[in-house]
């Protein structure tokens, strides 16, 4: 006799499997645990009483999709997260960034954006303005939209503004943002150096040569696979000397590629690509 709990996960395998064929979304590769907790929380208030009569409607309407998207998606994000890590960056991967003309950054999975133009606000305060480009890529359109806005709850610009100095900023935080109401929008030169673009870490390809490439807090929710698939994508457009920064809980360790990098400095996991 099969359980209600088997039932449920033939139901979510029959989910997955149309998503990846319907729509070109491949969660099969994502940590278990942490997905089908999202997706049990999404069920408990899209409506449906189960996966399976969840499904046709799913499959059918891309905008419930849509919405199962951004139940299953993680966009936890905060401006200078973990200073210590932006800090890091501005003392030991700034200086050889600038040595080249023009520098290509990669920031994949960048959820609403903070992390993207904590980078740009970095790389501008350290004389590099105008001679940067950051490719701002998530797998949900709809919270990119959010990131291209620029705009922020102003509750959360003490905590930033914190964090900010904490990372070594060199003006002041209230410099980059505006307020009105009860929202902060950033100055709009910041956007002029992101292009934000969807892309699929488990199916698209990579986005040219970069000087350093970011995935912060993204690795941690796939599987070994896919961990491994996304980790050679980076390598594979990742310059010789490069710099690929992990989330603090994320590592090379063991990985195919860890020969090819040294990490600059302990347990900020940024690492430097070694020349061939």
């Amino acid at each position: 006799m099969t359980t209600t709990d088997e039932i449920e996960e033939i139901e979510l395998g029959l989910l997955l499997d149309g998503i990846a064929k319907v729509y070109g979304y491949d969660f099969r590769e994502y940590a278990e645990a942490s997905l089908k907790r999202r997706m049990i929380q999404w069920l408990s208030t899209s409506g449906f009483d189960s996966f399976g009569q969840a499904l046709p409607h799913i499959l059918r309407n891309p905008v419930i999709f849509e919405g199962l998207l951004r139940g299953i998606t993680v966009n936890v994000s905060a401006m200078f997260r973990d200073p210590f890590v932006f800090k890091t960056i501005r003392e030991q991967v700034t200086p050889y960034l600038k040595t080249y003309p023009f520098v290509k950054i990669w920031h994949a999975g960048c959820a609403s954006g903070e992390s993207a133009y904590s980078m740009a606000i970095l790389l501008e305060e350290e004389g590099l303005k105008g001679r940067f480009r950051i490719y701002a890529t998530d797998i949900d359109r709809e919270v990119l939209s959010k990131a291209q806005q620029g705009i922020f709850p102003l509750k959360e610009m003490r905590q930033f503004t914190h964090n900010y100095q904490k990372s070594g900023g060199r003006s002041s935080f209230s410099d980059y943002y505006t307020a009105r109401y009860d929202h902060a929008m950033l100055m709009p030169s910041l956007k002029e150096e992101i292009v934000f673009a969807s892309h699929n870490l488990a199916g698209d390809g990579e986005f040219g040569e970069m000087q350093m490439v970011l995935c912060r807090n993204v690795l941690i929710y796939f599987k070994e696979h896919l961990k491994d698939r996304a980790l050679n994508l980076f390598h594979s457009c990742l310059a010789d000397g490069g710099f690929l920064c992990l989330g603090t809980k994320e590592t090379l360790d063991g990985r195919s590629i860890a020969p090819y990098y040294q990490e600059i400095a302990p347990h900020t996991r940024i690492y430097r690509k070694r020349y061939a």
